[in-house]
């Protein structure tokens, strides 16, 4: 059997967001969602926010920390809950309901901070084409390593998107190139690696030193190679291609004189 919180639900009601539902029976209770997308929770508060089931912030009770506590600045919401409903948002592209979410969060220095807004306000603020905003949030904070690579797509993209809308034209790999040149990502979302058209430089040591003794390697050499530079197949085997198809320019130039 299970009851549904009695309490307001307006901003979950109005993002869609799944409901939490609390189940009881003669064995004890548990926690689940109606709506699915989140895991975890323990109905609401009275201001609608989604709230912590009991139990949040002990230790022992094997939740996450909680970002305020009851009646504090946090609504009672805990990281986890607010990581979770950002992700799910942003998985949908749905950026109005992101934002609505985000910027209905209380303006608390311990929540505005968190990283999961912090990431989901660089993506409003890229569909929006709030570049300078994008700029400032990524720049000024620092998130972890397993962020870095979607930030630095965003971060790329934007400045790309600026340089076209200047040149009223599509950039090339030429061009993409010098904007990395000029915009290089801040050590915020970059672990310091020198980097060269977006593959580190051991990566492409490694596909060098194998371009050496084999320029045609077989569906077997790709896929170890790819497990040695962290790269996809698919980007091993672009890369040599790309690499002959450089190499047959250069030889054609220097047979012609030029």
């Amino acid at each position: 059997m299970t009851w549904e919180s009695s309490y307001p639900k307006t901003m979950n009601d109005q993002l869609g967001l799944p409901r939490i539902v609390t189940a009881q029976g003669g064995g004890g209770g548990g926690v689940g969602v109606v709506g699915g997308g989140l895991s975890g929770g323990g109905g609401y508060n009275t201001m609608g926010y989604m709230q912590a089931p009991s139990g949040y912030g002990d230790p022992n009770a094997g939740y996450g920390p909680v970002i305020g506590g009851p009646g504090g600045p946090g609504g009672c919401f805990s990281s986890e809950q607010i990581a979770v409903v950002c992700e799910v948002l942003q998985r949908g592209g749905d950026i109005k309901r992101l934002g609505h979410f985000v910027w209905n969060l209380p303006q608390h220095p311990e929540i505005q901070k968190h990283e999961s807004v912090l990431k989901a306000r660089a993506q409003i603020a890229f569909a929006t084409q709030e570049y300078k905003t994008l700029y400032m949030i990524l720049e000024n904070h620092e998130f972890s390593q397993e962020s870095h690579p979607e930030l630095q797509k965003l971060w790329l993209k934007a400045h790309y998107n600026e340089q076209e809308k200047l040149r009223g034209r599509a950039l090339g790999a030429v061009g993409k190139y010098r904007v990395r040149r000029k915009f290089p990502l801040p050590r915020t979302i970059w672990d310091g690696e020198e980097t060269s058209y977006c593959f580190k430089e051991k990566s492409r040591n490694h596909l060098r030193e194998w371009y050496k003794t084999n320029q045609y390697p077989s569906p077997r050499d790709k896929k170890e190679l790819a497990e040695m530079t962290g790269l996809t197949t698919t980007q091993v085997s672009n890369w040599f291609k790309n690499r002959r198809q450089r190499d047959r320019a250069s030889a054609e130039g220097k047979g012609d004189g030029r």
